[in-house]
């Protein structure tokens, strides 16, 4: 008996040898396939990010025929009082809080709708792509003439054939509603694509569990809160992040609605308005790092509250 545990043993040993050289192998192999990978990124990411990094400590000028000087922090210091700098964050974050909020809502919906069995769902899931399609450009100019005070047809709709409104509204001239106009194009335009995704991630959880749910009495809302979304938390994960991280570096449907106009600029425009008008490349290096920083912040806190889930 004794000797036949020592050769039970001396097996399982030599196994878990086996199994720990083929890990190794298989992590040597991972690392040559990662290494053209690494290189790419290495020269089309971090090389740029370093020459970002240096051209905020200087004083360099886009068509400065003097090559720039080191300033150290003082791009920095200067952006930290600067006024017009921290109104930009404010209409980028609000932009960010609502054009998220409402398009994973909305999103959500229309997911949870077109994962169901009807009839015309194939159309449907076509036809909702349709606004997403449509170049960011175009649907912002679009929407300019429909926002019109004059001729536009929202105007004409809440106040001649609804009657919600007394008067014509010059939605982009009042400040107070001048960034959830804007808003409502993107949450028009992009909602589309949350549900995408969102949509990919239902259609990975097995129906056999709603199915046992079922027959154990489980209403839909305790099916939809205690198995859609912990099942479906690595594509809410990643569809915040995305939604996220485009809504903090919009540009296009601000400048084509508002130009340079720096009571409605979101922090993209702030940046090629110093760098193209003022031609300052140290100080606009110095606002692509804040807007880094401030990317990052976002990315981690997602991570953080939902990496766990993610990781599961």
């Amino acid at each position: 008996m004794a000797q036949q545990i020592r050769l039970a043993r001396a097996r399982q040993e030599k196994s878990s040898q086996e199994n720990s050289a083929l890990a190794r192998r298989q992590a040597r192999v991972a690392w040559l396939f990662l290494i053209p990978t690494l290189l790419v990124v290495a020269i089309v990411a971090a090389w740029p990010m370093i020459q970002v990094v240096w051209l905020s400590l200087t004083n360099a000028q886009l068509l400065s025929p003097t090559p720039p000087k080191f300033i150290g922090l003082d791009n920095y210091v200067r952006l930290i009082h600067d006024s017009i700098w921290w109104h930009t964050v404010w209409n980028t974050v609000l932009f960010t809080v609502i054009t998220v909020t409402f398009e994973f809502v909305l999103g959500m919906v229309i997911a949870l709708v077109v994962n169901s069995q009807f009839k015309a769902r194939g159309f449907m899931r076509a036809a909702m792509l349709v606004p997403w399609a449509i170049p960011t450009v175009v649907s912002a100019m679009m929407w300019k003439w429909m926002y019109n005070d004059i001729y536009g047809v929202i105007n004409d709709l809440l106040v001649n054939k609804l009657h919600i409104l007394d008067h014509n509204v010059a939605f982009l001239a009042v400040p107070s509603l001048a960034i959830p106009s804007v808003a409502a194009i993107d949450i028009w335009k992009t909602t589309p694509f949350v549900a995408l995704l969102l949509l990919a991630g239902l259609q990975v959880i097995p129906n056999d569990i709603y199915e046992a749910a079922t027959v154990d009495g489980a209403t839909a809302w305790q099916r939809f809160f205690q198995i859609t979304l912990p099942l479906l938390r690595p594509a809410i994960a990643v569809t915040l992040i995305f939604r996220t991280l485009d809504a903090l570096r919009v540009f296009d449907v601000f400048y084509v609605m508002f130009g340079n106009d720096q009571s409605r600029m979101p922090m993209a425009v702030y940046v090629q308005n110093y760098l193209v008008q003022f031609q300052d490349v140290g100080y606009s290096s110095a606002i692509s790092m804040f807007i880094f920083i401030i990317i990052g912040i976002f990315v981690v806190a997602y991570v953080t509250t939902l990496g766990v889930e993610v990781e599961q």
